[in-house]
């Protein structure tokens, strides 16, 4: 299981750390911004700001440019996709491997971009080594360990909530306008978010007409030969999606604060049988858990499981990601409900 990394790591006792990657350099440090070519980009025709950015970030910290910011470095994946959305490709980004098995919804460019290494620890030396003009974080609390670092580098410092189980949506959203100020893209980001809202109300219709409504998503990983079960509960980005949708998140247990996000087994799951399920269709490098999963006879017998109502979403959705993940996790809740 991919977990969340930096802050969220220290808040979640649910979860491993990333696997430490190399830092590679795909590109040359000091190489023209480039737009991001992907298909929806190319026929993208909103402007530019050029004036002056003065804004302040999610902890309330202000961030002053001379202009909006073209050499963006970025260090967890929500972030990279809302660049990569806004039309922009980043100078830098943390492990760049993972973002393309995690995340599909924006597609980094192969040429480019440098590889800083991991999340929890990127190479700062190797990050500010790419020029940046931000340098965008996702953090827990203004107190952040990575925020000190980085703020002894003479480069702003853009730093987004890591997560708001309050309103998990709205907190994603937030996060996009946020970097579309810095970028000087809030044209761009107003179309983004208008497509994601079009597309929330279209699949409210579309799953009005499922009888079954309780559902819950998880995830899992493997340690030690066991097999651990992360549902998304109240609170959580991909819980607050399905009940958007008008359906009723099933998991009621105990989550965390922030990213609304529980812990059982297989045994506690089976307790959730007459709910539908739906969980990651990525595998984990680090071990399988679904096949893991398709092997145990008790989890076979649970209901869900049995009657086939156990749905795995397609490979490469980040269940932590920006307008255009949340976009695809919405997708997925229609097809899978409806078809």
């Amino acid at each position: 299981m991919k977990t969340r990394p930096l802050a969220a790591a220290l808040a979640l006792p649910l979860g491993l750390f990333l696997a430490a990657c190399g830092t590679t350099d795909t590109g040359s440090d000091d190489a023209a911004p480039q737009a991001n070519d992907s298909v929806d980009c190319a026929a993208d025709e909103t402007t530019t700001s050029t004036d002056p950015v003065s804004l302040t970030d999610s902890y309330g910290r202000k961030v002053e440019l001379d202009k909006p910011a073209e050499r963006v470095a970025v260090l967890e994946w929500q972030q990279v996709e809302d660049v990569l959305t806004l039309c922009l490709t980043p100078v830098a980004v943390a492990d760049v491997e993972g973002y393309g098995t995690w995340n599909t919804a924006e597609e980094l460019p192969a040429e480019g971009v440098t590889d800083v290494g991991t999340r929890g620890e990127p190479n700062l030396e190797t990050l500010f080594g790419t020029n940046p003009d931000l340098v965008v974080v996702e953090a827990y609390t203004a107190e952040d360990e990575i925020i000190k670092q980085l703020e002894k580098y003479d480069v702003p410092v853009l730093a987004t909530k890591g997560a708001d189980a309050k309103d998990p949506v709205a907190n994603m959203i937030s996060t996009f306008e946020l970097i579309a100020q810095a970028t000087g893209r809030e044209e761009r980001a107003e179309v983004v978010v208008d497509d994601f809202n079009a597309s929330l109300e279209a699949a409210r219709e579309e799953v009005g007409t499922v009888e079954e409504k309780k559902f819950v998503y998880f995830d899992g990983w493997i340690q030690g030969g066991n097999v651990s079960i992360r549902p998304f509960g109240q609170g959580s980005l991909m819980g607050e999606l399905g009940e958007e949708l008008g359906l009723e998140n099933a998991w009621t247990g105990e989550v965390d604060p922030a990213y609304g996000l529980g812990q059982t087994d297989i045994e506690g799951m089976s307790e959730l049988g007459d709910a539908t399920f739906f969980y990651t269709g990525t595998v984990d490098p680090a071990g399988d858990v679904n096949a893991a999963l398709a092997k145990n006879a008790v989890w076979k017998k649970i209901p869900a499981v049995a009657e086939g109502r156990s749905h795995a979403f397609p490979t490469g959705i980040w269940t932590f990601g920006g307008p255009r993940s949340a976009q695809q996790v919405i997708d997925a809740y229609v097809d899978l409900l409806t078809k």
